[in-house]
């Protein structure tokens, strides 16, 4: 009886029937998925910085030190795999002069494939990378997505990512002040006061301030688990929903529209490959300047080389000259003679199409590199907080009526 009295106070007098019923919910719904929100939030933030433990795991192979002078030709470094039969299948290089070149290869012996890091000044082989930490990583993906339990557990955590988003508004509602006066008091921890306060300061405030991070991270989360959030997010942005068996023929249009692109590009790589066979490529130095010449700044470069499958060279470039200081890729690609064969700029892209691109480093907090993944950090760790300072409040209330 008095645990069912903690789960279902009774009315205040002059509480309005909107907090009185959001405070019920907020309880309640908080109870319910409060386990499944630490794990997602705790998982997140350690997740957040995978690539940088990694890189920092193999200091020694990703970092060089800086020397006074260019890099070495792109072609002298195939030239030094091709004398150890190995084949170039895509090249890294780094936007800063203290990193190792990154090259993935195939063994024309063996026909198996690898990578490795590379001295950009001197073209030797540093090593392979040492990605033991991977496994570790693949299960903190797995209990972020689904609590290691496959669907099921995807659909849990989809629905407690519902009812954590719900929260956040119920909280807002259970925060705002009756008198805008009274809201200085919002906004600040009582440091000086007793645990019970400071817990409930600390999930009052922490909670309001952030919010709308939270928000973003848990929608962006959604995007991923359900396509009828995916269809919403993309129509507001003013693209195509996904495809479902109710879609209207404008949507099937577009999508049939955007398929015969494809297609056509696909036919054209066809023919590139029986009419320019015998054409030797153009050195990868070339096919660097000329991308460079197009994509005229500083930043990270993939180069993909051609292969049987796709008789292109493909670059793609991380633009940061934005305000944001954003990580944004532009793609440029190359037939073997060094012709331009299809250019594609982040800022020409509908608004849609952009959040496609970036939606993974919007969620994972990798956009703006170290700014934004240790804001991450914080933010996740606060969610991770939420549930526990919720339940510190609630258990109080509960001890103080037995």
């Amino acid at each position: 009886m008095r645990l069912l009295n903690a789960l279902l106070r009774k009315k205040r007098k002059k509480e309005s029937w909107l907090k009185y019923i959001m405070s019920v919910l907020h309880l309640w719904l908080g109870l319910l998925s409060s386990i499944v929100i630490f794990i997602v939030c705790i998982t997140g933030s350690i997740y957040t910085f995978k690539n940088k433990i990694i890189d920092a795991y193999n200091y020694d192979k990703v970092y060089v030190s800086e020397e006074d002078k260019p890099f070495l030709s792109l072609d002298k470094i195939r030239y030094i795999f091709k004398n150890k039969n190995l084949e170039i299948t895509q090249i890294t290089i780094p936007d800063t002069p203290n990193k190792s070149l990154h090259v993935s290869y195939k063994n024309l012996k063996t026909k198996n494939s690898g990578s490795y890091y590379v001295n950009p000044y001197s073209g030797k082989i540093i090593g392979s990378g040492d990605y033991s930490l991977e496994n570790f990583f693949s299960i903190v993906l797995s209990l972020h997505r689904s609590l290691l339990i496959d669907n099921v557990g995807k659909q849990i955590v989809g629905v407690s990512i519902l009812i954590f988003v719900f929260m956040l508004f119920s909280g807002l509602i259970l925060w705002w002040p009756n008198k805008l006066k009274q809201i200085k008091q919002g906004l600040k921890v009582k440091w000086k006061a007793k645990f019970r306060r400071v817990n409930y300061d600390l999930h009052n405030v922490f909670g309001f301030y952030f919010l709308l991070p939270l928000l973003f991270i848990s929608i962006t989360g959604l995007y991923v688990s359900y396509p009828w959030v995916k269809s919403a997010i993309i129509v507001s942005l003013g693209g195509t929903p996904v495809l479902t068996a109710q879609a209207s023929e404008e949507t099937k249009a577009e999508l049939s529209n955007a398929f015969n692109d494809i297609l056509k590009e696909m036919v054209e790589k066809e023919n590139e490959k029986s009419t320019l066979k015998e054409v030797k490529p153009v050195s990868i130095d070339s096919i660097i300047h000329l991308a460079d010449m197009k994509l005229n700044y500083i930043g990270i470069t993939t180069v993909k080389m051609p292969n049987e499958k796709d008789p292109r060279f493909t670059i793609k470039k991380i633009n940061r000259e934005n305000w944001l200081k954003a990580l944004l890729p532009d793609i440029i690609s190359f037939n073997k003679k060094g012709e331009i064969k299809r250019v594609e700029l982040f800022k020409n892209k509908p608004l849609s199409k952009q959040f496609i691109e970036i939606s993974l480093p919007l969620h994972t907090g990798e956009i703006m590199g170290w700014p934004s993944l240790i804001f991450y950090f914080i933010a996740t760790l606060i969610g991770c907080s939420l549930p526990i300072t919720g339940f510190l409040i609630w258990w109080g209330k509960y001890k103080k009526t037995t």
